[in-house]
């Protein structure tokens, strides 16, 4: 037995490194032909999907099922599969199919693994990029095996905020939190991906990203890449049923804390 076997932290980490990779490599070859996707709808006209969404997705949850076939697996397009490992993959195979799909480059593979609910491994994938983030519970995080850490001195005033909303979320309710947070001296940045700006809050390219409605794929592994860099993140619901419902969703660096709170209404 290897020194991998009696570290399941670890193992799965390598894993999720190795998927995510993976995954961005056959996405990029999708997006580099993008032209000949068909594109389909989901819950309105800007919930967008195609083929290569699935078969990314199909591709992540077959590598992980060989290695580890009692872990759980969440994936946006296929839904969840029950584990009773007490370890769950939570997989976004393209996060950003609207800027992908439009050939934009703001888009991201998002891998997080869940242990007894509470996230435990992200890693962010951005291809067009050759972007690699990579967190795990108490190892910290990294962006191309860089060292990464939130600067506490960066507010909500001397610095941006990211900022997404869908149909979920009513354009009055929007307009009232884009109002609060210009007047409370911020401003902000929407690039069509929540994952990739939640790896962005990491890397502290924005002090925090604050979505009122965002589902478990888009945010967990994203939660554990800035807590593992010094920020805070909204606790997201994985109990039950609870882990496939949208949620609000805030991770910020300490500077811009209290101001994101009081915004969010948290």
């Amino acid at each position: 037995m290897s020194e991998l076997d009696n570290d399941p932290l670890l193992s799965r980490l390598i894993l999720a490194e190795k998927v995510a990779r993976a995954g961005g490599a056959k996405a990029l070859e999708y997006f580099h032909q993008r032209d000949t996707l068909v594109v389909e709808t989901k819950y309105d006209l800007q919930d967008v999907v195609s083929r290569a969404d699935r078969e990314v997705e199909q591709m992540i949850d077959q590598q992980i099922r060989a290695q580890f076939a009692d872990d759980g697996f969440l994936g946006e397009e296929y839904g969840l599969q029950e584990g009773s490992s007490g370890y769950t993959w939570v997989v976004d195979p393209i996060d950003g199919t609207s800027p992908f799909l439009n050939g934009m480059p703001n888009w991201c593979v998002s891998v997080a693994v869940l242990h007894d609910g509470v996230p435990v491994i992200g890693v962010i994938f951005a291809p067009t990029y050759q972007e690699c983030y990579v967190a795990a519970l108490g190892q910290g995080a990294t962006l191309n095996g860089k060292r990464l850490q939130v600067d506490a001195s960066r507010t909500l005033q001397n610095h941006v905020t990211g900022f997404g909303a869908n149909s979920h979320v009513s354009p009055d309710e929007v307009g009232k939190i884009l109002a609060s947070l210009l007047a409370a001296g911020g401003n902000f940045i929407r690039i069509g991906s929540g994952a990739l700006m939640l790896a962005w809050v990491a890397a502290g390219r924005v002090v925090g990203y604050y979505e009122p409605y965002m589902h478990a794929w888009d945010c967990l592994a994203g939660y554990c890449l800035v807590k593992e860099a010094g920020g805070w993140y909204h606790p997201f619901n994985t109990e039950g049923e609870r882990l496939l419902k949208g949620a609000q969703v805030l991770a910020v660096a300490p500077g811009a804390e209290a101001d994101l709170k009081r915004i969010a209404g948290l």
